[in-house]
C-alpha cells in the first residue's frame, strides 16, 4: 500500500507530538486545524484596531480616560488573538497506520486517540462555508460507545484525509496519496486507467530465457502453444 512521505506529515516526530508516536508508527497524515478557526480572533484584532483609532480620533481631551480604557481593551482583544493563534498551532490531528490522535489545550496538554481497529463508522460534514473554504467536521463512531475522539472539527483537506483514513482502515490503495504522482502501486499513472490485478503465471516455461515464475497485469497476456 502507497505510504505518504510528506516532509510536512513527519514534522511532528521532532515537535511536541514525538512524545505520543510508537516506534514504527507510521503517519497518514497530520495536520493543525484549518485557518479559518482562527479567523475570528484575526478579524476581531484588527477590526477593534480600526475601532479604537476612529474613536480616538474623535473624542475630546477631555475625555482622555475613555481613550485609554478603549486601547486597554484592545490589547485584551490583541493577548486574546494571540492566545488563539498560539493554541491553533498547538494542536494536531494525526492519522497513522495504528490509530488517530488529535492533541489540543496549550496549558494542560490533552490527548484523545482511537484505534483504526475500533473505528466503525466515520462520517464528515461541510458546511457551505466549509465547502467555499476547505474544511470539514469528521465525525467517528466505534462500536456505539462514547470516546474522547468522537468529533474532529475544522479539518483541513477533508476529502483527501477522509480519504486517506478510509484506505488504511480498508487496506486497499488511495490513488491521490501515492508519493511519486502514480496512480496505486499497480497502475501505470494514466488518468483514468484501471489499476491492473496481478496474476501469477505457473506450469511449463519455454526454454528462450523467460522467468519460470512471473508476474503480469491485465493487459495483453503472452502464451506458448503446447508442444505436441
Amino acid at each position: 500500500m502507497a505510504r505518504r512521505s510528506d516532509p510536512v506529515a513527519q514534522r511532528p516526530r521532532q515537535g511536541v507530538l514525538g512524545r505520543y508516536l510508537l516506534d514504527g508508527e507510521q503517519i497518514l497524515t497530520a495536520v493543525h486545524q484549518h485557518w479559518a478557526k482562527v479567523a475570528e480572533p484575526a478579524a476581531s484584532l484588527i477590526a477593534g484596531l480600526v475601532l479604537v483609532l476612529a474613536l480616538d480620533s474623535y473624542l475630546p481631551a477631555t475625555l482622555g480616560v475613555v481613550a485609554n480604557l478603549l486601547w486597554w481593551a484592545w490589547f485584551v482583544v490583541v493577548g486574546r488573538a494571540f492566545w488563539k493563534i498560539l493554541e491553533w498551532r498547538h494542536d494536531w490531528f494525526v492519522a497513522t497506520d495504528k490509530r488517530l490522535i488529535l492533541t489540543y489545550g496549550l496549558v494542560t496538554q490533552r490527548v484523545a486517540m482511537m484505534p483504526l481497529v475500533k473505528v466503525t463508522d466515520m462520517s464528515y460534514n461541510r458546511s457551505p462555508l466549509g465547502r467555499l473554504l476547505g474544511y470539514g467536521t469528521f465525525v467517528m463512531e466505534s462500536a456505539g460507545q462514547d470516546q474522547a475522539l468522537r468529533r474532529v472539527e475544522w479539518v483541513p483537506q477533508p476529502d483527501q484525509t477522509y480519504r486517506a483514513i478510509c484506505a488504511e482502515i480498508f487496506g486497499v490503495d488511495d490513488d491521490e496519496r501515492a508519493p511519486d504522482g502514480s496512480h496505486g502501486s499497480h497502475g501505470s499513472g494514466t488518468a483514468g486507467h484501471s489499476t491492473a490485478i496481478p496474476i501469477r503465471i505457473t506450469g511449463p516455461q519455454p526454454d528462450n530465457g523467460g522467468p519460470d515464475i512471473h508476474e503480469a497485469d491485465t493487459g495483453p497476456i503472452s502464451y506458448w502453444p503446447r508442444n505436441n
